[in-house]
């Protein structure tokens, strides 16, 4: 695919840049952040001219429907540079598409492709430089859209800001991952907003995530909120088992995000002869495999950190220690699928998009 040119946008370029002074080389995920950022509003009824001005605060009325009804959504992209110094986006028509699901859950506008997709690729030409070469290294793109209409009436906002700001990023290092199998709290339940990007499906996440923190946990894997019984996804990721040698993971549904690392590892994996089922995964299955040596891997995929291994899971107070595998599917999906993004590799799938 070619990313849609945007035919009216204004660009008010920041007279110095603050680039020099930041040190790519000990980044905090998500804490420094480029000298532009993309901003269009929705009134009246229909989206206006996108601006790309210098990243700044920006007043907001008390009143605001985002502060009091929660209506907000947001994406988690990267862009990657190549050794010729283009610039890639991986599957971005995926994000959009994923962003005006969420919107339509949440009763906001969708967002245009001219407008999502056209003005990340204005900011990110102006922003090239940001992107650094080397594997590990990225851009990291968090387009958001929050409800801008006043009033504490229970009603959705008339008014919405889309924006789209940028992140510089390091490899993500997670080291050895322990999770818990929630038999309590649930992440999303049938019929709620669990498949929606929505902001506060992530802020309900973060009792029960401390309380497996203070357990000596990194995260928790959901279940399913009915029974407990069925594991869904591991943290904020998508979570996938190995059972012999088949590939096993849930299938999306209004409990569980379409993750776009997700969709493009199932692909991968089948490219690669390796077997997989898209069906829902029982707790008791994991503790029979742990038992009879079946179950070799269990592994997180998500934007931040691509694939995530999980080295140990704990149920009804038992940690289970899954052993070090020679031949890890998880390994070799995340070289595979990062060769591609970085473009170190051919992309039968034409799933990378060049910027300019």
């Amino acid at each position: 695919m070619s990313l849609k040119t945007i035919h009216e946008i204004d660009i008010v370029k920041a007279p110095h840049s603050k680039i020099a002074s930041v040190d790519f080389d000990n980044l905090i995920f998500g804490n420094t952040f480029t000298d532009h950022m993309l901003v269009c509003d929705f009134k009246d009824g229909a989206w206006g001219k996108p601006l790309i001005k210098p990243y700044e605060p920006f007043l907001i009325d008390p009143s605001a429907k985002v502060f009091h009804y929660g209506q907000a959504i947001f994406e988690g992209m990267k862009a990657y540079k190549d050794e010729s110094d283009d610039v890639w986006l991986f599957r971005p028509d995926q994000n959009l598409e994923r962003f005006n699901k969420s919107a339509v859950r949440m009763a906001m506008p969708e967002v245009p492709e001219d407008i999502f997709l056209g003005g990340l690729n204005e900011i990110l030409k102006l922003e090239k430089d940001w992107v650094k070469k080397g594997m590990g290294n990225s851009l990291y793109i968090r387009p958001f859209m929050i409800a801008f209409g006043t009033g504490v009436v229970a009603a959705p906002s008339t008014q919405y800001r889309f924006m789209i700001i940028l992140s510089p990023a390091k490899a993500y290092y997670s080291g050895e991952v322990k999770v818990i199998i929630a038999e309590h709290y649930s992440r999303a339940a049938n019929g709620g907003i669990g498949a929606a990007k929505a902001a506060g499906n992530y802020s309900a996440q973060f009792y029960p995530q401390k309380l497996a923190n203070e357990q000596g946990f990194q995260q928790i894997i959901w279940t399913d909120d009915a029974t407990h019984t069925k594991l869904e996804e591991a943290g904020t990721m998508n979570v996938f088992f190995r059972i012999g040698d088949k590939l096993m993971t849930a299938p999306v549904s209004e409990r569980i995000l379409d993750g776009v690392t997700r969709k493009s590892i199932i692909a991968l994996a089948k490219s690669m002869g390796i077997a997989v089922e898209e069906r829902s995964v029982l707790v008791e299955e994991l503790i029979q495999g742990m038992k009879d040596g079946t179950l070799k891997e269990i592994f997180g995929a998500g934007t931040a950190a691509v694939v995530s291994v999980i080295r140990a899971f704990c149920y009804q107070d038992t940690t289970y220690e899954l052993p070090v595998q020679d031949d890890s599917f998880a390994l070799k999906l995340k070289e595979k699928l990062t060769n591609i993004q970085y473009k170190l590799e051919d992309d039968p799938f034409g799933w990378t998009v060049k910027i300019g």
